[in-house]
């Protein structure tokens, strides 16, 4: 029989070379196969809800079930019908570190986010909701984070820890706008829908591109609130990865801004070789700032205050203009 180990890498690599190299790269060395459980888990469970159950009833009844077994996984019950991929969730939960690890808050937060998206095809939802979808989102992504990179280090819990990440969500769900809506994914929030004078039916007018520029100012800036808080994180792997996985979207951004705030299906740009190139880029230069910041500190801990030169500033993220 497969193992969950082999699955998770096998689901991970088909869903996201990213994802993939981050876990294999960055996470610590025996955390890199419940990093990739911890993806492949999530990224099944997420098309079990948007493409193979059909009936609202049917997606329901999934996502209790899940819930139900992260419950008693957590208390240590014994569970014989479990399918391949409810094994990786078993096995991650059996190999948490412990209660306040931030691995219960990771899967409890991507829970979250999968049962909004699981009720509401097809349904207008408000701001409050949105807003609470995007906190579930970004709480879990830095746990998560926080979690498999630099397992047990104090990372500081700052207003500003999940601000990046927020900003990151607002873009995901512009790039993924056109795409959504034919499944009954509508992100955009009834509020805003009669503020800004949008309809569903036509989104190619003016309404829709103010409201699409103040959506990528918003996530602009959540980015300029997180930036500190990832380039402070004295954990190199952490803070790569981080920059990582927000320079994507701040790519698509810069793509939205220079054709006008017009949405399209799909964006391509974020795996062109020159992009690759770029993240390769700004890993280096992130590398080399993070290492002269450690020299830095430690020469002046011994010497004191010294006209050494400090790390070069860097940009909040490799794409802005």
């Amino acid at each position: 029989m497969i193992t969950s180990a082999v699955l998770a890498h096998s689901i991970t690599w088909r869903s996201s070379k990213q994802s993939y190299f981050t876990a294999v790269l960055l996470a610590d060395r025996t955390l890199v196969d419940d990093c990739l459980r911890a993806y492949a888990y999530f990224r099944w469970a997420d098309d079990v809800v948007d493409i193979v159950l059909q009936s609202e009833k049917e997606r329901i009844e999934f996502i209790a079930r899940q819930k139900a077994l992260v419950r008693k996984l957590y208390r240590n019950e014994r569970i014989m019908d479990l399918c391949p991929e409810e094994r990786m969730l078993a096995d991650l939960i059996g190999h948490d570190r412990n209660p306040g690890s931030g691995l219960h808050s990771f899967i409890c937060n991507f829970m979250a986010v999968i049962e909004f998206d699981s009720q509401r095809m097809g349904r207008l939802v408000r701001r409050e909701d949105l807003s609470t979808y995007t906190n579930h989102l970004a709480t879990a992504v830095m746990d998560g984070l926080q979690y498999f990179i630099g397992n047990g280090h104090p990372y500081p819990k700052t207003p500003e820890r999940d601000m990046a990440v927020t900003g990151a969500h607002i873009t995901h769900m512009l790039r993924d706008m056109l795409e959504d809506l034919p499944s009954g994914i509508i992100n955009i929030p009834l509020e805003d829908l009669a503020e800004y004078g949008i309809s569903i039916e036509e989104l190619d007018n003016a309404s829709f591109r103010n409201w699409v520029n103040d959506q990528t100012n918003k996530a602009r800036q959540a980015f300029l609130a997180g930036q500190g808080y990832i380039h402070s994180m004295s954990v190199l792997r952490c803070k790569l990865a981080g920059v990582w996985y927000l320079a994507r979207f701040d790519n698509i951004l810069n793509v939205i801004e220079r054709e006008g705030y017009r949405l399209r299906l799909d964006y391509p740009e974020r795996h062109y070789l020159a992009t690759w190139m770029e993240i390769a880029r700004v890993g280096y230069q992130i590398t080399i700032e993070h290492l002269a910041g450690q020299l830095n500190r430690k020469f002046h801990a011994v010497h004191g205050p010294s006209t050494l030169p400090s790390a070069t500033g860097m940009r909040a993220f490799p794409f802005n203009k």
